[in-house]
């Protein structure tokens, strides 16, 4: 503390000296030798008295010694310039009041002003300019890693100033642009080198000048899932290591003194640009409503819960039929805040008693149906249960929401469920056909929002956890096929979009009837995705860890689509969210197909009820 404080003493007896200086240079800028009659006669040291003592309290009010030189920015330039304006109009208001400004020529005031900010921000700005080169050479002079940086933005000029330190694990040798804008310039002295496909050049510069790196750190957090996995192939043919700056909003305990990087996950290899969403929407859809989500506990409808949790519902009904699941998401809303109360319910969406009972009792305003058979083998193999939960379930859950006046549902669909080859995908476009065709038949009543979207990292079925399990046990790592493909996104962003769906189609009716479908970017073959999982866990595919192709499963199909020939997508304004143009069905006929295929499934007469379901669902085409 006596440090600090005397280090805040140097610096305001600095500043203290610069303002009676700045008067007298001031002066003598303006009249040169003739400022001679002034020094004689002591109006010069009169007036540069009164200007330091007008300047004293000015500085202190400023809090202008509460930051560290070493550190100065924008933010204490601005401090400065309040500082040096504010000085100067008082100076000139007491001036007026004993002399009426006749004592002095007026443009004076303009020029100390001018003088005064250089006097005090030039000092400062050298100082942090000297100390940043000191520290740069200690660092180079040290064992810190040499990296060259990818991304040319706010996160890199943070890195950089992170590392300048003596105890820095890790020092910047240049930067890549993601394109070849910035190509040229530098930040705090590290030179952009080269765009990303730059890359073999721009390390055959840095060779050249002997300050190799040995790691590839991105501090882009915006970049493309492709561009991630192009990075991720170009390091382990370099021979380099890929990792990543944490993003600001990972740091929950504020920011380290250490900073530590994080490894290259799959969320990083499949993930896209941020989309810019519409929270303020969202926010008004759900808080202060009554909300229930079934299928509370999967992986989607537990993620839908905590989103929804933090945007403040009146009260969160979860409706789950397994029980651990149940337990384990409620016990997870309990240490937190957001909805005023939650309530756990255990019931199966293919008991209509029980859902009509349940909406009865809790009025929900918003439902959001994501319950669902979601893993295409087992669906298979137990095809009237898959229909009994996906087709039936969602008719029930569709009709207790209309006799429960509920005012907006909606159904989570997939992309499994366009030109199906599966009883999985199959079910799911009963299910998109049954709440299209009554969201249609609806005028004034519960709108019904159908959204659609492909693979969600780590949801059940998803090949990421059986690619973990597989690697912790040393491989093989098994793949259907070498040319299988997949559309993948993040659980956070896919609920995310859900519910930025729901709030768009709420607000616009002009979609009703209409499907939701997210923007899925690119396609990711299966295969190139195990060989980067490979990668990210320090070993290399088909030499340390085996991959085999084991055929296709039964309903799985090369290549997933997220419309139908039938369905041309239209864009919206909302980023991420496309529109499928609805296949009208006559509500009232598929209601009665509905009932024979409820009760052929209740019956466990599968083949009566796959009778039924391709009777339905023309396209289904069972592999």
């Amino acid at each position: 503390m006596k440090e600090i404080l005397s280090r805040a003493h140097v610096a305001f007896a600095h500043d203290v000296v610069m303002a009676a200086l700045s008067f007298v240079l001031a002066l003598y800028l303006r009249l040169g030798d003739g400022m001679d009659r002034y020094w004689s006669n002591g109006d010069l040291a009169l007036g540069a008295g009164l200007f330091t003592a007008v300047a004293i309290p000015v500085f202190l009010s400023q809090n202008l010694y509460r930051g560290v030189w070493r550190y100065a920015s924008v933010s204490d330039m601005m401090a400065l310039i309040r500082a040096a304006t504010l000085a100067v109009l008082i100076f000139m208001a007491v001036l007026f009041l004993m002399t009426r400004l006749q004592s002095l020529p007026r443009s004076v005031l303009v020029i100390n002003w001018f003088v005064l900010l250089t006097l005090l921000g030039g000092p400062r700005f050298l100082y942090r300019t000297f100390k940043d080169k000191v520290q740069a050479a200690r660092a180079a002079r040290s064992g810190a890693v040499p990296a060259l940086l990818v991304g040319a933005g706010d996160e890199a000029e943070l890195f950089i100033r992170a590392t300048r330190s003596d105890q820095a694990e890790y020092r910047a040798v240049g930067i890549l642009g993601e394109r070849g804008g910035r190509v040229g310039r530098n930040i705090h002295g590290i030179d952009v080198l080269g765009s990303i496909d730059q890359l073999d050049e721009v390390l055959a510069e840095l060779k050249r000048r002997g300050q190799a790196p040995l790691r590839l750190i991105i501090t882009d957090h915006r970049l493309d899932g492709a561009v991630v996995r192009d990075l991720l192939d170009a390091a382990d043919r370099l021979g380099l290591t890929l990792a990543r700056i944490p993003r600001l909003t990972d740091l929950q305990d504020g920011v380290e003194d250490k900073l530590t990087l994080r490894p290259i996950a799959v969320e990083d290899l499949l993930g896209r640009p941020q989309l810019a969403l519409d929270r303020a929407g969202v926010q008004s859809l759900i808080k202060g409503r009554r909300v229930m989500v079934t299928g509370a506990g999967g992986s989607i409808g537990s993620e839908l819960v905590r989103q929804i949790a933090e945007l403040e519902p009146a009260r969160l009904v979860l409706f789950e039929a397994c029980e651990f699941n149940l337990y384990a998401i409620d016990q997870e809303l309990s240490g937190r805040g957001g909805a005023r109360e939650v309530v756990p319910v255990l019931g199966d969406v293919r008991d209509a008693q029980r859902m009509r009972s349940v909406m009865a009792q809790h009025q929900p305003e918003l439902v959001f149906h994501a319950a669902a058979l979601k893993h295409v083998p087992m669906v298979e193999y137990n095809p009237d249960e898959g229909m009994l939960t996906n087709a039936v379930g969602t008719r029930i859950v569709v009709d207790a929401c209309l006799e429960a006046k509920v005012g907006l549902m909606v159904q989570i669909s997939t992309d499994k469920a366009v030109n199906p080859t599966n009883v999985m995908g199959a079910s799911k476009r009963v299910a998109e056909m049954y709440a299209q065709a009554q969201d249609l038949a609806q005028t004034g009543g519960t709108r019904f929002v159908t959204v659609r979207f492909g693979n969600v990292l780590g949801s059940t079925g998803s090949v990421v956890p059986l690619f973990q399990k597989q690697l912790e046990a040393g491989g093989p790592i098994t793949v259907t096929h070498p040319d299988m493909t997949r559309y993948f996104m993040t659980v956070r962003e896919a609920v995310e979009l859900v519910l930025q769906a729901s709030s768009f189609g709420a607000l616009h009716p002009d979609f009703r009837g209409k499907i939701f479908v997210l923007d899925m970017g690119e396609p990711v073959k299966i295969v190139h995705l195990a060989r980067q999982m490979i990668r990210l866990a320090g070993l290399r595919p088909d030499v340390d860890v085996k991959i085999s192709f084991t055929g296709l499963r039964p309903g799985e199909k090369l290549f997933e689509e997220i419309f139908h020939g039938a369905e041309p997508p239209v864009a919206t304004e909302q980023p991420g969210i496309l529109v499928a143009t609805p296949r009208a069905v006559d509500a009232e006929e598929l209601g009665l197909a509905l009932d024979d295929l409820s009760q052929a499934c209740r019956a466990h007469r599968p083949e009566a009820a796959l009778a039924i379901l391709k009777r339905l669902v023309p396209e289904y085409q069972p592999s």
